[in-house]
């Protein structure tokens, strides 16, 4: 996932020293034996013990309903938040270190894991294998050889200034295409170089920046440092804001080689291109602005600065996988941004490590092991359901013309669903893992992941692969290729379970399933067509009102002050707000059509819409530090937790009839300035 620049991405994660190996096969069979079951929520989905029934449902929801777990669950040292999705993550990992740990010492999954695993080995090399490397940028004695290694660097390790990759033609989405959009920065976002608030975490990555060019033996490291932190300022300076960043009507730019060469001149695109392997007919410009100063910036930096930085971000890429001062020095940093204690224990990250690289040789175990196929089979009948409310929805909306809820329609219909793993799986035969060489095996890797990615460049576009693994806890609107995917690692209690009461699937998965759909109709997704493309399918009194409705969402959560000082960015966050309040919207729709007109069962003293609320709540379950909240309002399109239960919640009129807020409450809205636009 990390091939792709994040902005790419965007339009489309010791101790003691331990030898690691591989347990013998009645430890194997011990270890499967304590991989954790699945964990049930109270008698039908929802731990109901955890309420705090003292606060008003109108004035803290969150407290309301998870109240008493916020009192007594810590965020364990080595976190930056917990909650259910983290939990249910850590178990996802303890099923996968059970498959990791069972397979052949010489198969790809052992040999890469045991290479993690070796700390002895890995303090016996220290920073050995980064000599090559580090060799190659000292070398560099033109600014051609260093787009040539900038260009390398997308297979390899090292950074680039201008992030490239193949994403589906913006008009044509049959078609994949060449993308070009800016990198090179390595705090979270622009706002970290230049604003005073985030000034602890500036002078931490500095430090960081220091120690590593020191350990790597560079002369006058401080001197080298300060080189570095005053170019990447300026490509903060010249860097879009994050809000614009999501915003593909600004991020359509295509241009030919010839376009891109005259709009910005001062870098060697051809020869870029060409050493990248992203040469189609012509290519998305995301951020073009930007570009063009970065090519310009990047004509007028001496060439040694250039270099500083390089070899910087080369140790900087390989500091995880060399020995523990490595490890340990940009922990010192990274918890800055996360707030977290300790680091997590070395066999998370080593799990975590290998399903990001063979996620999909190691999911095919993963799902025959553990994801039961009426999981599938009941999430693809939830997913068909609420796409029939979404239709309702849309089909009844007030606001929008019959030509542009027509269309609308379409798309709907023609949204492609994928359930718990990609019907065909990746071949990794060709990548080559090995027990003794970790360094090894991460740039083999690196260098798969390219060409898997360049494989697609300039062919028709494969809407059947995966972006995420299939025990990935989460799920995804694929925009351009206009499906919604839900792997299985997210498909258990408390967001999908099969025994439950109908109300908590659907006020759990269901909010789930339904945010995925609508994200085909939010602020970004209304610019795409059924088809994929990015083209105005709306009548201009549509878009008006509609414009109308999200800047008054947008005001709502800039209003939320997510940690002291700090407050969500509602257009940044739109579209998850969107997809937020409009999937709940379209799960309760679902779930009142899914009763048949027969009124809901009561159980233990609460309504249908009662445990419908309350599953929606406790799938947001959790606690956040406030370093983690200050970093994800910087950087992240997704509002802090707690605003994802609140901000949807006081905007629909069920929740009010079911829990009887009424005026006084602290969030409570008047039932004429409740947004509603899906």
């Amino acid at each position: 996932m990390k091939v792709r620049s994040s902005r790419l991405s965007a339009v489309l994660l010791a101790t003691s020293v331990l030898t690691f190996t591989l347990p013998a096969q009645a430890q194997q069979a011990d270890l499967a034996a304590k991989v954790p079951s699945t964990v049930h929520f109270g008698t039908w989905g929802v731990d109901i013990s955890t309420r705090d029934l003292s606060v008003n449902p109108g004035d803290d929801f969150q407290r309301y309903a998870a109240g008493k777990w916020l009192d007594t669950h810590e965020i364990p040292a080595d976190k930056s938040n917990n909650g259910v999705g983290s939990d249910l993550a850590d178990r996802n990992q303890e099923q996968l270190r059970a498959i990791v740990m069972t397979a052949p010492a010489d198969s790809q999954l052992g040999a890469f894991y045991q290479s993690y695993m070796d700390e002895a080995r890995l303090e016996q090399l220290d920073a050995a294998p980064l000599k090559p490397d580090l060799d190659r940028v000292a070398a560099i004695k033109t600014k051609a050889e260093f787009t040539r290694f900038m260009a390398q660097s997308n297979g390899d390790l090292g950074q680039t200034l201008f992030g490239v990759g193949v994403l589906p033609d913006f008009a044509h989405p049959d078609m994949n295409i060449g993308g070009v959009f800016t990198s090179g920065l390595g705090l979270p976002d622009r706002d970290y170089y230049l604003l005073d608030k985030y000034k602890p975490q500036r002078d931490a990555y500095r430090a960081y920046i220091q120690r590593t060019l020191e350990m790597v033996g560079t002369p006058n490291a401080a001197a080298a440092t300060d080189k570095i932190m005053a170019f990447e300022t300026e490509i903060a300076k010249l860097s879009w804001p994050r809000a614009d960043q999501r915003d593909i009507s600004k991020l359509n730019n295509p241009m030919t080689l010839a376009q891109l060469q005259k709009y910005a001149p001062g870098f060697d695109w051809k020869l870029y291109l060409t050493e990248s392997r992203v040469m189609s007919p012509h290519m998305i410009v995301g951020d073009n602005t930007a570009v063009k100063a970065m090519a310009a910036l990047y004509a007028k930096t001496p060439l040694d600065t250039l270099k500083t930085w390089q070899r910087f971000k080369v140790a900087d890429q390989a500091s995880n996988y060399l020995s523990k001062r490595f490890v340990d020095s940009k922990f010192e940093y990274t918890k800055t941004l996360s707030g977290a204690k300790e680091l997590r224990p070395r066999w998370r990250r080593g799990i975590a490590e290998v399903d990001g690289r063979l996620g999909e040789l190691l999911g095919k175990t993963y799902v025959d092991r553990y994801f039961p196929a009426q999981s599938k089979t009941m999430m693809q009948d939830l997913v068909a359901n609420l796409k029939k409310a979404a239709a309702q929805r849309i089909q009844g909306n007030s606001w929008m013309g019959d030509a542009t809820k027509q269309a609308a329609l379409t798309k709907l219909a023609k949204m492609d669903v994928m359930v718990g793993y990609p019907d065909k799986f990746r071949d990794y035969s060709k990548l080559t893992m090995k027990a003794d060489d970790l360094y090894g095996n991460v740039k083999r890797s690196a260098a798969f992941e390219w060409d898997y990615q360049l494989e697609d460049l300039n062919k028709p576009v494969d809407r059947k692969k995966w972006a995420m693994s299939p025990a990935t806890v989460d799920a995804y609107n694929g925009g351009l290729e206009n499906k919604i995917v839900f792997p299985a690692g997210i498909l258990q209690p408390p967001f999908f379970d099969p025994t439950a009461d109908a109300a908590v699937n659907y006020g759990a998965a269901g909010a789930i399933i339904g945010h995925e759909i609508m994200h085909g109709f939010d602020d970004q997704g209304r610019k795409i067509d059924e088809t994929g493309a990015v083209r105005d399918w709306w009548t201009k009194d549509d878009a008006t009102r509609f414009k109308a409705l999200t800047d008054a969402l947008g005001k709502q959560y800039s209003s939320y002050e997510a940690a002291p000082g700090v407050f969500i960015n509602g257009a940044l966050t739109m579209g998850e707000n969107i997809g937020d309040m409009s999937g709940l919207e379209v799960a309760y729709t679902a779930y009142k059509m899914s009763l048949n007109g027969q009124p809901a069962p009561v159980i233990d003293g609460l309504t249908g819409d009662q445990r419908f609320f309350l599953s929606f709540a406790q799938a947001w379950r959790g606690k956040q530090r406030e370093d983690a909240i200050k970093t994800q309002v910087a950087s992240d399109p997704h509002s802090p937790r707690r605003y994802r239960i609140i901000g949807p919640l006081r905007n629909m009129d069920a929740w009010y009839d079911a829990f009887g807020i009424k005026p006084g409450s602290k969030f409570y809205i008047p039932p004429e300035q409740r947004v509603r636009i899906w």
